[in-house]
C-alpha cells in the first residue's frame, strides 16, 4: 500500500469518493479550509470517508466562506477492516476523548463501551466519540473508520460473545508482572488454527473489576488474562500500553 502523505492536509467528508464528483463543502468546513488553513484555489487536499479509499483533491473556491472539492486521483485503496476490538469502561469526558483518539490511532477496528460495576461515568456520548474517531484519522493518516457500538454491561456482553474472538482482558490482580508469556501461548494457538485473528482488548475503570467480574472472566475458556508491568496505570494509559502490546506480538505489528 502507498504510504501515508504527511505534507498535504487531509479532510473527511461523508459523500462518496468517485473521480470529478464534486464534494460541496458545508460553511464550517469552507471557512476551515479558506480562512484558516487559508488554501488558495486549486490547491491540493486528500479526503476520505471510510468506505471509498483516500483520494487526491483540487479545491474550488467560489466564494469568501463557500467551496467544493473535486476528486481526481486515489491515493491509497480502501484496507480490509480491522478485527481487533477494543472495550472500555467509560471515563470522565476529557480522559474518554484522549483514550477513544488513541485507541483509533492503535488500529481498533470497532470500539465498544462497557458497564462494570466499579464504572464511574455510566452515561456516553456517541457523538463526541465519533467526533473523537474522526479527528483522530483525519491527523493520522488512517482511512478505515472504526466502528462504536451502544454499550452493554460487561455481563450481557459476555454471554453473547463470538467464541471466535479471543478476548485479552488486562488484570490489575495477576501474580505476574509479564504479559509475553501468556500472549505468546495465545499466539500459537491461534497460529494452529490456521486463520486470520480476530481479537479483543478490555480495560477495565479506574477502580478496576471487582471479584466477581474477574472470576467470571477467568472462567471463561475465550479469555486470555494478562498483566501489565509492576506499575499501577490509569485507564487511558493502560489503553495505549495494552493496545501497544498486543498489536506488537500478535495483532498487525507482528
Amino acid at each position: 500500500m502507498p504510504r501515508y502523505d504527511f505534507t498535504t492536509k487531509r479532510l473527511f467528508v461523508s459523500q462518496d469518493l468517485r473521480p470529478d464528483l464534486a464534494i460541496s463543502l458545508d460553511r464550517k468546513q469552507s471557512n476551515y479550509m479558506i480562512n484558516v488553513l487559508r488554501h488558495k484555489h486549486q490547491d491540493h487536499i486528500l479526503l476520505f470517508n471510510g468506505r471509498d479509499g483516500e483520494w487526491l483533491s483540487r479545491l474550488e473556491i467560489e466564494a469568501r466562506k463557500s467551496a467544493s472539492l473535486i476528486p481526481f486521483e486515489q491515493t491509497r485503496p480502501q484496507p480490509e477492516e480491522s478485527q481487533l476490538t477494543y472495550i472500555f469502561a467509560p471515563l470522565k469526558k476529557g480522559r474518554l476523548d484522549y483514550m477513544v483518539q488513541k485507541a483509533v490511532e492503535m488500529g481498533a477496528g470497532k470500539l465498544q463501551p462497557v458497564i462494570t460495576e466499579f464504572t464511574q461515568n455510566p452515561k456516553i456520548n456517541l457523538d463526541k466519540i465519533e467526533a473523537n474517531i474522526i479527528e483522530a484519522a483525519q491527523q493520522c493518516g488512517i482511512i478505515s473508520l472504526p466502528k462504536h457500538c451502544l454499550p452493554l454491561k460487561l455481563e450481557d456482553l459476555l454471554k453473547s460473545w463470538d467464541e471466535a474472538v479471543s478476548l485479552i482482558y488486562c488484570d490489575e490482580g495477576s501474580q505476574s508482572q509479564n504479559p509475553i508469556d501468556a500472549l505468546e501461548k495465545l499466539k500459537k494457538k491461534l497460529d494452529a488454527n490456521g486463520s486470520p485473528a480476530a481479537l479483543a482488548v478490555l480495560i477495565g475503570p479506574e477502580g478496576g473489576f471487582s471479584e466477581t467480574e474477574r472470576k467470571m472472566l477467568h472462567d471463561l475458556p475465550f479469555v486470555t488474562a494478562i498483566p501489565l508491568g509492576p506499575r499501577v496505570l490509569r485507564a487511558d494509559t493502560a489503553a495505549v500500553a495494552a493496545l501497544a502490546i498486543v498489536q506488537a506480538t500478535i495483532g498487525d505489528w507482528h
